[in-house]
């Protein structure tokens, strides 16, 4: 990426809709041949999601570039999806996205985040592992395997504000 190009997170508006569905279609399309039908992302009701849950662009110049979308629960942040537009994959992107949720936990007084993903995903439970989630369960789903997995962080989240 050329430097004085600038990166930065906004958070997804109404108008966003299409272009995040847009986004998770292309991300996960290379996994339908893997488990042999769409990933659930890619069939998800993004115009309620957007009113339920925290979306942030990642966004490069006005490009969205990636997204993660984050739900704050009791005791953790869950990362309900994550996604980087195909054409930036490999430039580090998903490992600022999952920054970007640590940042949202700290914020909110949290000290562990989770999520799920596919294990016949493999580069992604290995890409999880490298950045410090660790596996805390599967199940069978849909004739494979979903795996939970968990990454807490170290030292004192900030306690929450009213605000939050």
């Amino acid at each position: 990426m050329p430097e004085n190009i600038s990166m930065n997170f906004r958070d997804a508006q109404p108008e966003d809709v299409k272009t995040i569905l847009a986004l998770v279609s292309a991300a996960y399309a290379k996994w339908i041949p893997v488990i042999g039908r769409e990933p659930k992302p890619m069939n998800a009701d993004y115009e309620k999601a957007l009113r339920e849950h925290d979306f942030a662009l990642l966004c490069i110049g006005e490009e969205i570039a990636g997204l993660i979308e984050t739900m704050t629960r009791d005791d953790h942040i869950w990362i309900e999806n994550v996604a980087v537009s195909p054409a930036q994959q490999g430039m580090g992107l998903g490992r600022r996205l999952l920054q970007h949720a640590e940042e949202i936990a700290k914020r909110s007084g949290r000290t562990k985040l989770s999520l799920l993903t596919n294990a016949d995903f493999k580069a992604n439970v290995t890409f999880y592992e490298k950045v410090g989630y660790v596996t805390t369960s599967t199940e069978p789903f849909m004739g494979g395997t979903t795996v939970y997995m968990t990454k807490t962080l170290e030292g004192d989240a900030q306690s929450p504000t009213e605000t939050d």
